[in-house]
């Protein structure tokens, strides 16, 4: 029987599948969902001299993008700003001066299988914006 998942659940299997995806490439996850006033993070990681701040859109891969554009569509300049602000609060609060911040897009388009189990196919953007 097919279980019934919120748009909650659905962006957090998209989230877990970005950080898989980010830990097979060798990134060290340093947080999720870090959330301050005025901005949210999903994803937080290190590599190398970076550090990663990854906004997760998870979208299913039959929407029409020619009606509701790609996921990373809706990363619009607000959205930007807030990650912007909360990456900053996180680099003063965790003294993280000596790497260089880095701000990446993962879309996530699923699939349901009949069987109900989800499928993921990321596209994912090294940074995506300043």
């Amino acid at each position: 029987m097919k279980e019934t998942r919120t748009h909650r659940a659905v962006g957090d299997l998209g989230e877990n599948a970005v950080i898989r995806y980010l830990k097979l490439r060798g990134y060290h996850i340093l947080d999720r969902n870090y959330t301050v006033r005025g901005g949210e993070i999903d994803i937080i990681a290190t590599r190398f001299s970076y550090i990663v701040f990854v906004e997760v859109k998870t979208r299913k891969a039959s929407t029409d993008t020619e009606k509701y554009g790609r996921a990373q569509d809706a990363v619009n300049a607000e959205k930007r700003a807030h990650i912007r602000y909360a990456a900053s609060r996180y680099i003063t609060n965790f003294r993280m001066y000596d790497l260089k911040p880095r701000f990446d897009i993962a879309e996530v388009y699923y699939k349901e299988k009949p069987s109900g189990k989800l499928t993921f196919h990321i596209h994912y953007r090294k940074e995506a914006f300043l």
